[in-house]
């Protein structure tokens, strides 16, 4: 990352950019989705076991302990909102995300611009995430890649480069919203099942490929041999039971809740919680004043050699006005009145 990169990437996460006003201004008159916008699957509520077992040796602490979870029924996007979806958002609303505002920092105003992951020919360690994540002027949903680059080709993929604010933006303009981190894992565990990724029991490296991730050495050997080196058009894999697909790899899903690691360790003395939202405030002791949220299911970055988020578990902290080129989202809808019959 060059130092321009760093004082952009580092002011953003800080401030964030851009006067979200207009934006607002412009979706309360934008037209409404097509008929045919978007596909939901119910999610009849019911309650399960959120959490990884003290015995999981690849979950991280913030993933544990185990705990008893009640959730209402909801509607679930199919898939991750793709480029041509969030395109018939913009084009009715003109919203201009994050990526494409201007940076302003102590510095000065720099171009738009966002992060992208470039394979790096070697590393010294796998701690320093700045040998293969690249500040890019112009990158946005539009360019996810940057300049020479462009989502039209890639109209199925998951849009990419969206911070929480416009995952928001957009959500509120179907009338949706975010899932919640227990309705995410309830729904990628189809309905509550013991289940360690969202297809099953049985690992990625076994059979035919069953999700978008990192095939190989990560960063710097990608052998794509479940067919894709970058992001994949959604339904590529087979869906999980409750027909869901890319819950697994493809990219990370933003989900509603602040982040804190010891949420779990918080959630109660047995009794089931009732459709909990996660904290009031957000805390990340790495880095306490960068307000984080959560984010699920890992991307095609991820391996069994380096980040296995690919588990329905797994949970990640990110920089609520931070996108990049491996973060996406779905939506939910809790309708008003529905019987789960």
């Amino acid at each position: 990352m060059t130092m321009r990169g760093g004082v952009i990437f580092a002011f953003l996460v800080l401030m964030g950019c851009g006067d979200i006003s207009v934006n607002h201004r412009a979706l309360d008159e934008a037209a409404l989705p097509q008929v045919n916008h978007a596909n939901m699957i119910w999610v009849a509520g019911g309650s399960f076991q959120m959490g990884a077992s003290k015995n999981d040796m690849e979950a991280l602490p913030r993933e544990k302990p185990r705990h008893l979870v009640e959730v209402s029924g909801f509607f679930m996007d199919a898939h991750e909102v793709t480029n041509a979806q969030f395109a018939e958002f913009v084009e009715a609303s003109g919203y201009v995300t994050v990526a494409e505002r201007s940076v302003e920092t102590p510095e000065g105003v720099f171009d738009p611009g966002s992060m992208v992951f470039e394979s790096p020919q070697d590393v010294f360690g796998l701690r320093d995430h700045g040998q293969w994540w690249r500040w890019r002027e112009s990158a946005s949903w539009r360019h996810p890649e940057g300049p020479g680059s462009t989502w039209k080709n890639r109209t199925e993929h998951p849009v990419v480069h969206v911070a929480y604010e416009d995952a928001v933006a957009y959500a509120t303009w179907r009338k949706c919203r975010l899932p919640t981190e227990a309705e995410w894992e309830y729904a990628a565990t189809s309905g509550g099942r013991e289940f360690r990724y969202p297809w099953g029991n049985v690992s990625p490296s076994i059979g035919k490929s069953k999700c978008n991730i990192w095939d190989g050495v990560f960063p710097t050997l990608n052998l794509a041999t479940d067919g894709h080196v970058g992001t994949s058009p959604v339904m590529t894999y087979p869906p999980s039971l409750l027909r869901f697909w890319d819950l697994g790899g493809n990219v990370w899903e933003l989900c509603e809740d602040w982040y804190a690691p010891g949420t779990y360790a918080l959630a109660g003395n047995g009794g089931a919680l009732s459709n909990p939202i996660g904290p009031s405030e957000s805390y990340d002791p790495l880095e306490p004043d960068v307000p984080k949220k959560v984010m699920r299911g890992g991307s095609y970055l991820c391996n069994e050699g380096y980040c296995s988020s690919y588990r329905v578990t797994a949970r990640m902290p990110v920089a609520f006005d931070t996108g990049t080129s491996h973060i996406g989202f779905r939506c939910v809808r809790t309708p008003d009145v529905e019987s789960e019959d």
